[in-house]
């Protein structure tokens, strides 16, 4: 998150309870002058979710339900989704990090993202269908990449993972001062 925020520029903060917090609010938005980033890293799950409920993913438009929060492997992944066909494990990663159009993930090094990765192998391999999902969070990104420099250990589990057969998917958002939403499909540059 440290690439977005950056001394100068307009912060949105959301106003937070609760007896073991440290402040009294979280960082919702930043604005980088020419587009808004979310700086929220849980919002991608709810995100996916939502836009699975509503039918706007077709590459999972024969899944009728969606659990979040499932335990799977080592692992707590972000969605199954269950239907007809079986089950399909969704991991959502959460990106902010955009260099020349590209969306970068991760933006440091990310043991727990390798860990998820080789859950959705082993989802895969036990018969059900995988995913993971890159949703990066503003909305000047017209591809995804994996960030081999911040982190290669993920971004070699991320190959061996499509290797495996776990489908690789990206989308950018439309953020505003009032909603975050996915926006577009992005294409994927392994």
């Amino acid at each position: 998150i440290a690439e977005i925020v950056v001394p100068g520029f307009r912060v949105l903060l959301k106003p937070r309870t609760g007896e073991h917090r440290k402040t009294r609010f979280d960082l919702a938005l930043v604005d980088l002058g020419f587009t808004l980033s979310s700086a929220d890293a849980r919002l991608p799950n709810g995100l996916v979710a939502e836009a699975l409920e509503l039918g706007g993913l077709g590459q999972f438009a024969e899944y009728s339900k969606v659990n979040r929060e499932v335990p799977f492997g080592e692992s707590r992944l972000d969605l199954m989704l269950d239907g007809s066909n079986g089950r399909c494990y969704i991991e959502t990663k959460s990106v902010t990090l955009v260099v020349d159009g590209v969306g970068l993930f991760p933006d440091a090094p990310t043991e727990r993202g390798a860990k998820h990765m080789r859950s959705l192998d082993q989802a895969v391999a036990e018969g059900h269908r995988a995913a993971v999902v890159f949703v990066v969070q503003r909305s000047d990104a017209v591809a995804f990449a994996p960030h081999e420099t911040a982190d290669p250990n993920f971004c070699s589990a991320l190959r061996h993972s499509l290797s495996c057969g776990v489908e690789v998917f990206a989308y950018n958002c439309r953020v505003s001062e009032q909603s975050i939403e996915l926006d577009s499909p992005l294409p994927v540059r392994l």
